[in-house]
């Protein structure tokens, strides 16, 4: 083995993906000792994105004040990649851990993650990965818009910045104030789940419970987003409503395809083409994958099989390194996975097991080199 590419998805509640590819490094050294292990530890858009991604390939974390869910400034944070890419996890102004018990999905904004946006314009950024997960908010992003010169205006002809519980007050929407290095740049947004803006799989029904919204104040925020987004295709010309993607992060998904023109992607493939995987995949031997489950819903783009397909077209065995391995899974094979190994060494509760999961990681991949030396 002379070259190996390390891809893991985070084992949740478990082991981060950094904390994985640093066993399964050491794992592979103790029989390949001269093996060119390359770690890409994968970022999700939610909490330590930003750090998974300068992990992988260096750069800069940029610190910078900016407003949390509820107007409050704070120190908070993005970086900056060596090619110039800014990344920036709306998480780091807009999460839930920034408001602790106090949550109303109605009252918050993301004002804050336009304004870090905004900084890493000012820095010359000219690619700009956003990654949406565990907001705070549930505006459509229009905070994030108005922090970057978009006006949303009422019935009286007054500008506001909306939050879910007065996004039925916007009459209009004017763009003519946005700020124009958004022209020259580039985002791309990491998106995990298809849920439309609105109805009962949309952002509100499905994600403002663990805001902080109860039955009432969910009907509230979900017809807030249905006239937001009648306004958008007005004013906008565009279509949000039943976009794939658009229900994610409060609707944050929506917003970013409305206001900033972004391209809403998986999160592992914005991953895959951030670090350059394709010229990575070249002069590998192998690649190892891994996530807390394979199962059927694996197949539907998660990482292990978004790094598969990848591996396939360039004929690098992949093989997965899992917690549970779940049925139907047969259809990972014809995607490029080579193999599929369980980390569950001994039938016990998931309590007792994730307490012994790191050591039976790192036993795991030990077993799998003993197996690819003895087979050479």
């Amino acid at each position: 083995m002379k070259k190996i590419l390390l891809i893991p998805d985070s084992f949740k509640g478990t082991m981060s993906s950094m904390e994985i590819c640093g066993i399964m490094a050491d794992a592979i050294h103790h029989h390949y000792p001269d093996a060119e292990v390359v770690s890409i530890p994968v970022a999700d858009g939610g909490e330590g994105s930003v750090d998974a991604f300068l992990e992988a390939l260096g750069g800069d974390k940029v610190t910078v004040k900016a407003q949390d869910p509820y107007g409050h400034e704070i120190d908070s944070f993005y970086g900056i990649l060596p090619d110039g890419t800014a990344v920036i996890e709306m998480a780091a102004a807009a999460g839930l851990p920034l408001v602790g018990n106090n949550k109303h999905a109605e009252k918050t904004t993301t004002y804050g993650v336009g304004q870090l946006i905004k900084d890493a314009l000012r820095n010359k950024c000219k690619k700009l990965v956003v990654g949406l997960g565990g907001s705070a908010t549930n505006e459509g992003g229009c905070g994030a818009a108005a922090a970057l010169g978009v006006r949303f205006i009422d019935a009286k002809g007054q500008s506001f910045v909306p939050v879910g519980e007065t996004l039925h007050d916007i009459a209009r929407i004017d763009v003519s104030g946005l700020d124009p290095l958004l022209k020259e740049t580039s985002i791309v947004t990491m998106c995990d789940i298809d849920n439309p803006l609105c109805g009962p799989h949309g952002a509100s029904a499905v994600f403002g419970p663990q805001k902080g919204a109860d039955a009432e104040c969910i009907k509230m925020l979900d017809n807030g987003l249905h006239h937001m987004a009648d306004v958008i295709r007005r004013d906008l010309q565009k279509d949000v409503l039943n976009l794939p993607g658009s229900g994610a992060a409060g609707g944050m998904g929506g917003g970013m395809a409305a206001f900033f023109n972004s391209r809403l992607q998986p999160g592992i493939e914005t991953v895959l083409d951030t670090v350059h995987f394709n010229n990575l995949l070249q002069g590998a031997d192998l690649v190892i994958s891994g996530e807390g489950k394979i199962d059927s819903q694996s197949l539907r783009g998660k990482v292990v099989i978004g790094v598969a397909r990848r591996a396939k077209k360039s004929s690098v065995p992949l093989i997965a390194v899992v917690g549970d391995i779940g049925s139907d899974i047969q259809k990972a094979y014809d995607e490029g996975v080579t193999g599929i190994f369980s980390i569950n060494r001994v039938a016990l509760p998931y309590e007792q097991l994730k307490l012994r999961a790191k050591d039976d990681l790192r036993l795991t991949v030990d077993n799998i080199m003993y197996f690819l030396k003895n087979m050479r």
